[in-house]
């Protein structure tokens, strides 16, 4: 029963996907990060018909990327962007840690968040809207299950900023060892599906996703002292931008030299 109470937290907390309702206490989010990963799954699922669907229909670019830019928010409740939004007015402050982090913790949306987001959605509708073949699409739509399954994995192992919030409701009940080994699994088959679907741009959308993971890892240590539940989301958007730059971005280097 605790699995599936985790299941349905897990999906409570990070989508807007209609589960049962169950108790918040922390026996039901033991295994809530292993699920995590889940939530990306149906977002990448949901992004894989509607891109295929695009392209067979004739869809046009522009239409067929805002669609799918539209699709995970639709799905999460913008929960992640909501953390990408508060960081990066935190970081456009230029203060002190303290300052920093009470930045972040401020409910309202600053003009540096408001513009970034606007660029983030625009930049991920572009690049959408350049996946014109199915292998392209399955790679990019494992993306989503690989930045949550990141995104657990150092929801456990690296050092938090804060005692309380978000990300410590669900870091400190968690079995640590268990999600570590699931979402390593989870990154180790989703690489290989990856890989088999289009080698190129899946190496280097999972190459972009670890570099991400590093710079997370710089950034909050270093300006923030850790990482807290904002954190996690700016990751999370980064990444997943990032790794579908860099196999958008190899696809069309490869079509170029072909």
């Amino acid at each position: 029963m605790k699995l599936i109470n985790s299941l349905f937290s897990a999906f409570l907390m990070y989508s807007r996907i209609p589960v049962p309702n169950v108790e918040w206490k922390e026996e039901n989010r033991q295994w809530a990060l292993c699920f995590f990963p889940l939530v990306g799954a149906v977002i990448g699922g949901v992004l894989l018909l509607w891109l295929r669907l695009g392209s067979a229909l004739g869809v046009n670019g522009l239409l067929l990327g805002a669609v799918a830019a539209a699709v995970p928010v639709l799905i999460t409740g913008g929960i992640h962007l909501d953390g990408y939004c508060d960081v990066c007015d935190a970081l456009a402050c230029w203060g002190t840690r303290e300052k920093m982090l009470e930045v972040m913790d401020d409910p309202h949306i600053g003009s540096f968040a408001a513009v970034r987001l606007g660029l983030y959605l625009l930049i991920q509708a572009g690049l959408f809207s350049q996946l014109k073949n199915q292998r392209m699409i399955t790679v990019c739509s494992l993306i989503f299950i690989q930045s949550r399954a990141l995104s657990g994995l150092g929801a456990v192992t690296l050092r938090c900023a804060k005692k309380d919030g978000a990300l410590q409701s669900f870091r400190r009940p968690a079995h640590k060892r268990a999600v570590v080994i699931s979402v390593l699994a989870i990154l180790s088959l989703t690489l290989v599906l990856s890989l088999l679907a289009d080698p190129l741009p899946g190496l280097c959308a999972f190459a972009a996703e670890v570099l991400s993971f590093a710079h997370y890892r710089r950034m909050s240590y270093k300006k923030f002292g850790g990482v807290t539940g904002d954190l996690a989301g700016y990751f999370l958007q980064t990444c997943e931008l990032a790794a579908l730059a860099a196999s958008v971005g190899a696809d069309l280097i490869r079509g170029y030299v072909l």
